[in-house]
């Protein structure tokens, strides 16, 4: 079952933000992590919601970031300059990432072309110091870290593929998954893998979370998935991604170059698509990065 309004999952468990930007949160006896970071101008939903749901703000130590993409740092700049305790968490990979300035002019740019592109959110933000700059700090996180909530543990799994940043949060206590992009985007009745950076690491990474007991994915865009469909979501994106690596493959043989193979998958993708929330320029670009990443593989030796 796929659920994309945002409340109350299961005891000690929230989805919050917007239908195609999600963040969870996640409370123990002692302290709560909000795993992800979504959208910029999803700010003014976060915070409308944790005072809807009756969460104590106080007790919010932690800020997850999955990976270093701008769709899922937006909230993070916001949230650590007005709750400067906030312990912002990503990888060791993820934190290089943030730090070069290019990432920030393109963390930057990317939120507002999407930030324009959905109704309504440019004047959400508008009065919103929300742009990334050089001021955030925070932890690193490895292969087997656990924080600790108090009676829930959050165990962090590396799971590159999607970026070389990407780690996957997950509560056993729960049976909880949170991904991110290292599993498919659940975009209405689809799957839609996001192998960005490396097909074969997706894979592997997808091997890797295939080895937990799932009752809930807790997806960064689209909501949350449970019941059978939770049980078997790595399953369904193992094989969604080794079809669509077949169909990329066929568009780069067939068009002939990057460029090409991008636009024209593109225009597919949007034309059975047409209010998917990335922007078209966007799209191309992972395309494009994807393509790369065929031609890269295939080239190396056995």
């Amino acid at each position: 079952m796929r659920i994309r309004k945002a409340g109350k999952i299961t005891d000690n468990l929230w989805l919050l933000g917007t239908e195609e930007s999600c963040v969870y949160l996640l409370e123990g006896s002692s302290s709560a992590a909000i795993i992800s970071a979504g959208m910029n101008y999803i700010i003014p939903d976060v915070l409308r919601q944790i005072t809807a749901f009756g969460i104590a703000q106080n007790k919010i130590a932690h800020m997850i970031i999955l990976h270093a993409h701008f769709d899922h740092v937006g909230i993070v700049p916001y949230f650590k300059r007005n709750y400067p305790q906030l312990n912002i968490c990503a990888s060791q990979r993820g934190w290089e990432v943030l730090a070069k300035p290019k990432t920030i002019e393109v963390i930057n740019q990317y939120s507002m072309l999407v930030t324009k592109k959905v109704a309504g959110a440019l004047g959400k933000i508008s009065a919103i110091d929300w742009e990334w700059r050089d001021d955030v700090r925070g932890s690193a996180l490895k292969d087997g870290d656990k924080i600790d909530l108090g009676g829930m543990t959050i165990d962090i799994y590396e799971t590159p593929g999607h970026s070389s940043c990407s780690i996957t949060a997950y509560a056993p206590q729960l049976q909880a998954l949170f991904p991110s992009d290292a599993a498919a985007i659940p975009f209405k009745n689809e799957i839609i893998p996001v192998p960005n950076s490396s097909f074969i690491l997706y894979r592997q990474s997808l091997e890797k979370l295939n080895k937990l007991p799932v009752s809930i994915i807790g997806c960064d865009h689209y909501g949350y998935i449970t019941g059978a469909e939770a049980a078997g979501y790595i399953d369904a994106t193992i094989a969604a991604t080794v079809a669509m690596r077949r169909k990329f493959a066929r568009a780069l043989n067939k068009s002939g170059s990057i460029d090409r193979a991008a636009a024209l998958l593109v225009i597919e993708h949007f034309k059975d698509n047409p209010d998917y929330f990335i922007a078209p320029e966007i799209l191309t670009g992972v395309y494009s990065q994807m393509l790369k990443s065929i031609i890269s593989e295939e080239s190396k030796p056995n």
